[in-house]
């Protein structure tokens, strides 16, 4: 016979150490994962700055400590550890925190370090935090931040070398009880004097391979190599690494699977690959989406085949609560469509009856006319930390269409037949989203030790939304206009549409399985109704 379980109750400390474990976790459903480094070397660097501050430009100096690797192989990580920024202030700074009797200060800094290898750089951002500190009543203050920071894999061999860049600083002032003393935290830029630092910067050189400099690669962020070749060194998110040593972040339960015989480079699915034209960084994933679209007016549905997403996954936000709410999860990334070069769909066919006897058939495009942005917002319960995530993804799209065929007969339409505006959806914050695009929405839950369900943005998942097909214009060839009949065929609201994204593949720190070995996404979705 059991009887009835003891509560145990933990201390806050444990359970915000416990929580940020579960961050972690659930962060590696959203970030690739990362890859261990090799032995080190230190680094110690003494370098001025100057500040602006409210009252004037005002020099520091700023000290660098960390531990890189002696070497690397190509396709090795870099990972900066025991990374220490300490940013010493004149007197003159600190009067202008305007500080109370007996006030600390909160500093957050954030260090842009150039990567550079063979003629080609990159950046990556070292961010830390300082334990408060108290203002002194005259003097300098010093603020020694730590942190954890991205990765950096190279993928040719050369020297590769880490310098010092810009950095910013956010300073908050606390009264004894705790309370802010100031409305908003006052942030500072700091550029480096670049003639006096020694180096110009330089923080450490890290041979990759056996030293030699190879051709010109570029490091992530500019101007990478077609994934097909050599690749560039790129940083990766140290919150990407699975604290239970997994490798990587969670597969959705709903991932679509991979057609039989399918392959990301084969017939069945345009290239979809970073090239010089289109450069990966550090956060760049890429992923094939497909689906259906409904014609209402038609009542049917057009198959969109196979497409190509570069994605540029921006780093998740984590907010742990005052009490005993959820932590809320926040990210936002940016993605564009890509079909030989251009930001469209790859094309596809549609046969509809027109007037419901007469066969059309076209062959369309959607065109991507401005930003494509991937919006998450999630909630993490404290106690169980069951996570559910809503995305909503907000392109404007074209719908453009290049031929058409009428009862067997092909008519011509031109080459700039399309819709006169991008579709249109409903915006949930049409306020902070003007204009006309498309919404889709989708919606992931995860529990710890459990696979994901729904739509991830890392792993895919089921995308769908409704819009409205906007009246044609630019439809004439021949002397002959067909944008009324276009229009009262197909434009009109009520829309359906279920899109499937595919698996991403990180291109910065590869997956086996998710990547091909030329870096294209190795799982092509299948359409779902």
């Amino acid at each position: 016979m059991k009887g009835p379980r003891a509560t145990v109750r933990q201390s806050p400390r444990i359970r915000v150490r416990t929580a940020t474990t579960a961050a972690f976790v659930v962060l590696a459903a959203m970030v690739p994962a990362a890859i261990a480094t090799a032995d080190a070397q230190q680094v110690e660097a003494s370098l001025p700055y100057v500040c602006a501050f409210p009252s004037g430009q005002r020099e520091a100096t700023v000290r660098v400590s960390a531990a890189v690797p002696d070497r690397v192989a190509p396709h090795q990580a870099i990972r900066p550890s025991g990374v220490t920024t300490a940013v010493e202030l004149p007197a003159e700074a600190v009067a202008d925190l305007k500080a109370p009797q007996n006030a600390e200060v909160r500093a957050a800094t954030s260090l842009a370090v150039g990567v550079a290898q063979n003629g080609a750089s990159a950046e990556a951002t070292w961010r830390g935090t300082a334990q408060p500190v108290a203002v002194p009543d005259s003097g300098p203050l010093t603020l020694t931040a730590t942190g954890d920071v991205p990765t950096v894999t190279a993928r040719s061999a050369g020297d590769l070398t880490l310098s010092a860049g810009n950095l910013a600083l956010d300073l908050a002032v606390t009264t004894p009880d705790g309370v802010d003393a100031a409305a908003a935290p006052l942030t500072v830029t700091c550029s480096l004097d670049d003639k006096a630092a020694p180096g110009h910067g330089l923080l450490a050189t890290v041979p990759v391979g056996g030293g030699a400099s190879g051709p010109s690669r570029s490091p992530s962020g500019s101007g990478t190599p077609s994934p097909s070749s050599s690749h560039s060194p790129s940083a990766q998110s140290p919150s990407a690494q699975d604290p239970s040593g997994s490798g990587g972040g969670p597969r959705s339960g709903r991932a679509p699977k991979a057609a039989a015989g399918a392959s990301a480079a084969g017939a069945s699915a345009p290239t979809c690959r970073y090239d010089a034209a289109q450069p990966a960084d550090a956060m760049s994933l890429n992923a094939y989406i497909t689906g259906y679209a409904n014609v209402r007016k038609q009542k049917g549905a057009a198959l969109l085949p196979p497409s190509c997403t570069l994605i540029e996954q921006g780093q998740p936000d984590f907010q742990f609560p005052e009490g005993d709410g959820p932590a809320i999860i926040s990210q936002h990334s940016e993605g564009r469509l890509s079909y030989q070069g251009r930001k469209q769909t790859a094309p596809f066919k549609a046969t509809f009856l027109t007037f419901d006897f007469v066969p059309v058939t076209a062959t369309m495009v959607l065109e991507q006319t401005g930003p494509l942005t991937i919006d998450s917002l999630g909630q993490m319960d404290m106690t169980t930390f069951y996570t559910t995530m809503d995305t909503y993804v907000r392109v404007p799209l074209v719908l453009k269409v290049t031929s058409l065929t009428v009862n067997g007969t092909p008519l011509a339409v031109g080459s700039s037949c399309r819709t006169r505006t991008p579709l249109s959806s409903a915006d949930p914050e049409a306020a902070s989203h003007p204009g006309d695009h498309l919404v889709l929405h989708g919606r992931g839950e995860y529990a710890l030790g459990e696979p994901a369900t729904g739509y991830i943005l890392l792993s895919g998942g089921p995308l769908t939304g409704e819009a409205a097909i906007p009246a044609f214009t630019g439809c004439t060839a021949g002397g002959e206009n067909l944008d009324a009949l276009l229009t009262a065929s197909v434009s009109g609201p009520g829309n359906y549409i279920k899109q499937i994204q595919g698996q991403t593949c990180g291109v910065a720190s590869p997956v086996e399985g998710q990547c091909t070995d030329d870096l294209q996404p190795a799982q092509i979705p299948v359409p779902e109704r």
